[in-house]
């Protein structure tokens, strides 16, 4: 589907994917596996381009560009399954020294869940803990009625934490079992939240769209009968179904990046939370049903698409709020 993006704007996503296609490629994705630290170099690198300045005014250091740019580059970064508090370093460049260059790295947990999972402990210089407040959804998008809750920010070897199994091998987590509430920061929690969901659902669009390709070049390489898989029907519905499911939840996505809204925000990331976890799972199908994918990085798509799909709202959250909005 062709989308009316501006010149500039695939200029940055076309820029992006070059970028991280030589500095990222599958290769290295594979070895990311045994050794899933941020790459330190990597991450200064993405920091000189602009990566985790992108939102920041020029006159603070910034590229002075907006939430619908930072989906577009953020896709193109779950297309290449590239680990680390991305995310997390976007959302707080200009709030956190050193973030923004890419020196620093800050991990963002969400207080609501159960466990309160923290992404790469042992990469992250700072952790910074969202909690939500009491208040409730109008089911209009406008907000919350009560306390808004608030961010605290922590030195690393300050937070208690204990390991935890991570079904992402590029992801790994710890439970946070204790951070100091010393040091709050003056942010927008709904706002915050919004936007940590909104750059995850871009995340997760770039991943089913590189299912997608997975599926369709394995189709037309792999041969079965004399004739390549992809000639026969059942695998054309499975490949033409992962595109439908990649192309809705595109246009809910880069919908959301230029309204903001909570509702259309919610509805987005459902449907790229969706795409991203069935795409994976019938490339999957189309690979064969392989009993054993290590070699191939389809199994490290589903199981971040997993991952993601509880972060900054999982099906059942987002479900609730659209019932609500539906129903007022």
């Amino acid at each position: 589907m062709d989308f009316q993006l501006t010149e500039d704007q695939r200029a940055l996503q076309g820029a992006t994917r070059a970028l991280l296609a030589g500095r990222f490629g599958p290769d290295r994705l594979r070895a990311a596996v045994g050794d899933p630290a941020p790459d330190r170099a990597l991450w200064r690198e993405l920091g000189a381009a602009g990566f985790f300045a992108l939102r920041l005014p020029e006159e603070a250091g910034g590229v002075g560009l907006g939430l619908p740019e930072a989906v577009l580059v953020f896709e193109e970064a779950g297309r290449a399954l590239l680990p680390g508090p991305l995310v997390a370093c976007q959302l707080l460049a200009g709030v956190v020294d050193g973030v923004a260059s890419g020196e620093k790295i800050v991990g963002l947990c969400e207080g609501t869940r159960d466990p309160v999972l923290w992404e790469h402990p042992a990469g992250c210089e700072e952790l910074i803990l969202v909690e939500a407040g009491t208040g409730r959804h109008d089911g209009a998008g406008r907000g919350a009625q009560g306390r808004t809750g608030g961010v605290y920010r922590s030195a690393a070897d300050r937070v208690s934490c204990a390991p935890f199994a991570s079904v992402d091998p590029l992801t790994p987590l710890a439970r946070v079992t204790d951070l100091p509430r010393t040091e709050p920061l003056a942010l927008d929690v709904p706002r915050l939240r919004r936007e940590a969901a909104l750059l995850t659902a871009a995340q997760q669009l770039g991943s089913a769209a590189r299912t997608v390709e997975l599926a369709v070049a394995h189709a037309r390489r792999r041969e079965q009968f004399g004739a390549p898989i992809g000639a026969f029907q059942a695998i054309k519905h499975l490949c033409a179904q992962m595109l439908v499911r990649t192309e809705i939840a595109r246009c809910a996505v880069y919908a959301a990046s230029v309204t903001d809204g909570d509702i259309d925000v919610t509805g987005a990331k459902l449907l790229a939370d969706e795409a991203a976890v069935r795409n994976a799972r019938d490339c999957v199908q189309v690979h064969g049903g392989m009993g054993f994918t290590w070699e191939a990085e389809v199994h490290l798509h589903l199981k971040r698409a997993w991952l993601r799909a509880e972060c900054w709202g999982a099906a059942g959250e987002a479900e609730e709020l659209l019932a609500a909005d539906l129903i007022a």
